[in-house]
């Protein structure tokens, strides 16, 4: 008899190509994740995978299969959602991915709205770059993200809550001449730090700087922006900074900033979830608690 245990097991298997990280991923043993496969197999009457030495491949019914599971997988994550719905809003499991540019300067205000308005909501967050948080909603291991827009996916719906503009920072005895507002050209001719590659930030800012990523840029491996306004404060460079983050990255460090002449860069803060979740009502009222405790209501 087919189970969801197996559809859930062969769609982790089509996702990680890989036996042992996708029996990770299912939190199994490989050897159990083998055998609910074999047997989906023997369900099916089809041969689903080609088993190789480092990974798999999926055979052309193992595509379809894949297909058609994912979908099915779907459905029985939104009948729990509704099932959800049905007990009140924002009430039990809520799986929040925020991305690392956000997290740690919105959700220390958010968490006591949070707990005042829902008490009975269980809240987990996952804190990682954009494209696993994207890969993750749509898996069901999330069920709404707080992030920066476009997300450019068919089966993801999005709201914008607010702006966030970028300001200029540089050592506090930068010399910027005569300028009070800060322009591109100004950042030309200096060595901008940026988060390490996957980050969206580090795409925002080369676009408005209008530079090629391999063109005056030094990251470090950095995947904090404490890190590097800690390399701006002590003259390595200068970077971009969103401004939800100035009192908690600039409090400790001698660094100034400079706004940018119009129009400001800036980038649009919203949520995200699978377009077929039935939690949209839920979402929107997370989305309006969070616009509070930013201030923008």
């Amino acid at each position: 008899m087919l189970t969801l245990r197996q559809l859930r097991y062969f769609d982790a298997l089509a996702r990680q190509k890989h036996f042992r990280h996708a029996a990770e991923h299912c939190s199994v043993t490989q050897p159990a994740l083998s055998t609910q496969i074999q047997d989906l197999e023997r369900e099916l009457g089809v041969e689903l995978v080609e088993r190789r030495y480092k990974n798999v491949q999926l055979t052309a019914a193992g595509e379809e299969v894949a297909r058609r599971a994912s979908r099915i997988l779907a459905e029985v994550r939104d009948l729990g959602e509704y099932v959800k719905t049905r007990m009140g809003r924002l009430t039990g499991a809520l799986r929040l991915g925020v991305i690392p540019t956000v997290a740690p300067y919105l959700l220390p205000p958010l968490l006591p709205h949070l707990r005042q308005a829902y008490p009975g909501l269980d809240l987990h967050i996952r804190e990682t770059q954009t494209h696993t948080l994207i890969d993750e909603l749509i898996e069901g291991a999330l069920d709404v993200l707080l992030l920066a827009l476009p997300v450019e996916h068919a089966d993801v719906e999005c709201v914008p809550l607010f702006e966030d503009r970028f300001l200029l920072a540089m050592p506090a005895d930068y010399d910027a001449g005569s300028q009070v507002e800060a322009t591109p050209q100004l950042i030309a001719n200096d060595r901008l730090l940026l988060l390490e590659e996957g980050h969206c930030l580090r795409d925002q800012a080369l676009s408005f700087c209008q530079l090629r990523p391999v063109e005056g840029l030094n990251t470090f491996g950095t995947s904090t922006l404490s890190t590097i306004v800690q390399m701006v404060s002590n003259g390595y460079g200068l970077t971009l900074l969103p401004e939800m983050s100035i009192d908690v990255e600039t409090r400790a460090s001698n660094v100034k900033l400079m706004r940018f002449k119009e129009p400001q860069p800036t980038r649009t803060i919203g949520l995200a979830w699978r377009s077929t979740s039935p939690l949209k009502d839920d979402f929107q009222a997370l989305g309006r608690l969070i616009c509070k405790a930013h201030g923008t209501t």
